[in-house]
């Protein structure tokens, strides 16, 4: 079962409230999806630390409903 755009970002703005995300589906299937979120509260960590922001905020759904995610992260300017 695939997983909605709408669910994706639902999932990362009640961790991250403050994100502006713009997602990508990559393969029209609701499955493989690009990703980028821009939040003020990446500022001071690390791309790594950025990033498990997001994939915890998508809990196990990653690699189970979620099967792919093409991430990137950014800091507003």
């Amino acid at each position: 079962m695939p997983m909605p755009g709408h669910e994706i970002e639902a999932a990362i703005i009640a961790a991250i409230p403050d994100a502006e995300i713009r997602l990508t589906d990559l393969a029209g299937d609701d499955n493989h999806w690009a990703a980028h979120v821009t939040s003020a509260q990446f500022r001071g960590l690390t791309r790594v630390k950025q990033h498990k922001m997001v994939y915890d905020a998508l809990g196990d759904r990653m690699g189970g409903v979620l099967h792919a995610l093409q991430l990137t992260t950014a800091i507003p300017a």
